[in-house]
């Protein structure tokens, strides 16, 4: 039968696991971190708020109530 590792195989199983399930973590933390996507949430609500007011969608008062708000946060 092929189940018999030996002595410490079964360590030996739990390594090799714990180093790959280590290297694909940091290869994906790595390019989550260097990919450039990831902004503040508040930027990109104010982001929004711009474009809106940009197009139009909403007033003057408005604007500046919301962007208050924002602030605030």
């Amino acid at each position: 039968m092929m189940w018999e590792f030996g002595t410490g195989g079964g360590w030996m199983i739990l390594m090799m696991i714990l180093f790959w399930g280590g290297t694909i973590f940091l290869i994906t933390w790595g390019v989550r971190q260097f990919s450039g996507h990831s902004q503040p949430t508040a930027n990109r609500a104010m982001e929004v708020l711009e474009e809106r007011y940009a197009r139009g969608e909403i007033t003057d008062k408005e604007f500046e109530a919301m962007r208050r708000t924002l602030a605030d946060r």
